[in-house]
């Protein structure tokens, strides 16, 4: 039988997953433990974020964490090493080879690859199994401060002296990112193992060559130093990298603006008749410990104008030019967080009652505050509502999610002057604005909607008459 060798026996090494439905990579934003801690099996190690949320990430085994192969603020490839532990500490010292990757890259220098030992070392389900070997991605040297490690940089990736031409070696992602930004990779040091041009190579290239004072340009050359950041001297701008959420948001909002086309209609309607019925349902013993607000009764509201008029609940095919008709309704909310928008989901609202639709509300509103939410919460959604009304925006004109054939916008709730039973009385109103993809819902159909949404808000008895 074959057996591992001391090193490969003693460390195992857990990589980054994928942590949702096909992503490449993932930010790690923090480490909850470090070099020397022990964990324990399913203990929480690390928080990363996706391009759809962020995602705590449990080690699935026990032992003393011996590395930490990347810093927090690093985006990492799926499939990476993140971590190492050291499952039988105490066995004898650290090999020496595990401890010199500890050393920063300036300090070490190049030595031939470790033979990879034999056999196959045991690993996670979804992971994959392959060959293990103890090298070690090298880590980043330490920081240089000032206009040093700026010349240095700009030498390295691109802005200084050239490489000689050859096939530069990066993964395919990278080069697409290149040519975007139209950066030749002939010209970028690569920083990653074996000689391989990593995204962070690509973004120093194409970032602008820093400015260098004459008088230290000389003892910059001659120092070796990673990427330093160059902030604006006279504070009046800052730059704020587009990743994770944000960078997902962005790319989302500009394909939906510009795949689907977009109608927006607006009704201006008298809720105060909802408003009642909310102040009576919180003192309903039935719904005692949901939480209860207007938002509950829209959400209703729009379920039974879909019931109503189930062709708005679709889908556009564009690959195989065909509608496709949902049988059920996934609800998104959209959720303002530290981390941009979000827009997690109701599963299957159409089956809840009221107070079972309370509680997702309430459970969907305290883990997107909490940044909790799961890629698989944000996956699925057919319709969507939007509450700008919180910032006390009277409407707006919002943005359809991706895949999804409508959104409601809430405006805030007034009291205003409103003509009622041939008087003009001082009346609780909102505005409410239903964008749908032209493509799937014509004017007559989105139009009979938006009317029985108002209508229900208006006299909230339909959700019984008309369920």
């Amino acid at each position: 039988m074959t057996t591992m060798t001391e090193t490969s026996a003693r460390f195992r090494e857990f990589k980054m997953p994928d942590v949702g439905e096909g992503l490449t990579e993932a930010e790690i934003l923090k480490w909850f433990v470090q070099p020397g801690d022990t964990v324990t099996d399913g203990q929480v190690v690390c928080e990363v974020e996706t391009a759809k949320a962020a995602v705590e990430l449990p080690i699935p085994f026990d032992g003393v964490v011996h590395e930490l192969r990347f810093p927090e603020g690093t985006t990492v490839d799926v499939g990476e090493v993140i971590i190492a532990v050291d499952v039988a500490p105490g066995s004898g010292d650290v090999p020496a080879a595990a401890e010199a990757v500890q050393q920063p890259v300036a300090e070490a220098a190049p030595e031939a690859e470790p033979e990879a030992p034999k056999g196959r070392q045991p690993v996670l389900v979804g992971y994959g199994v392959a060959e293990t070997s103890t090298k070690r991605r090298a880590r980043k040297g330490a920081q240089i401060p000032g206009p040093a490690a700026a010349a240095v940089q700009a030498e390295l990736n691109g802005h200084g002296a050239k490489l000689p031409e050859s096939r530069p070696l990066a993964k395919p992602p990278v080069r697409k990112l290149a040519k975007d930004l139209g950066v030749d990779l002939a010209a970028v040091t690569p920083t990653g193992e074996g000689g391989v041009i990593t995204r962070e190579d690509v973004h120093a290239a194409a970032a602008p060559a820093p400015v260098v004072a004459p008088a230290r340009a000389e003892e910059a050359a001659a120092v070796p130093a990673p990427v330093a950041v160059v902030a604006d001297p006279a504070g009046r701008e800052t730059r704020v990298p587009v990743k994770g959420v944000r960078k997902a948001i962005a790319q989302a909002m500009v394909g939906s603006a510009f795949t689907a086309p977009h109608v927006t209609e607006f009704v201006t309607v008298d809720v105060t008749r909802t408003m009642k019925l909310v102040a009576e349902l919180k003192e309903d013993k039935d719904m005692a410990g949901v939480r209860v607000n207007p938002l509950l009764i829209i959400a209703k509201a729009l379920l039974v104008a879909i019931r109503r008029n189930p062709a708005v609940n679709a889908a556009w095919d564009e690959a195989n030019q065909e509608i496709v008709q949902k049988h059920y309704v996934n609800l998104g909310i959209a959720a303002a967080t530290p981390r941009g928008l979000i827009v997690p989901n109701i599963k299957d609202a159409h089956e809840k009652t009221l107070p079972q639709l309370g509680e997702a509300l309430g459970e969907l509103v305290s883990t997107a505050r909490e940044g909790k939410t799961s890629p698989a919460a944000m996956a699925g959604g057919t319709v969507t509502i939007t509450n700008v009304g919180v910032f006390g925006v009277d409407t707006g004109t919002p943005i359809l999610n991706p895949g999804e054939s409508a959104i409601l916008a809430v405006g805030a709730i007034k009291l205003q002057p409103w003509v009622h039973k041939g008087k003009v009385k001082p009346r609780q109103v909102t505005t409410l604005a239903l964008s749908f993809d032209h493509r799937l819902v014509d004017g007559e159909l989105g139009s009979k909607v938006l009317a029985d949404v108002a209508a229900v808000l208006e006299q909230p008895k339909r959700l019984i008459t008309w369920a």
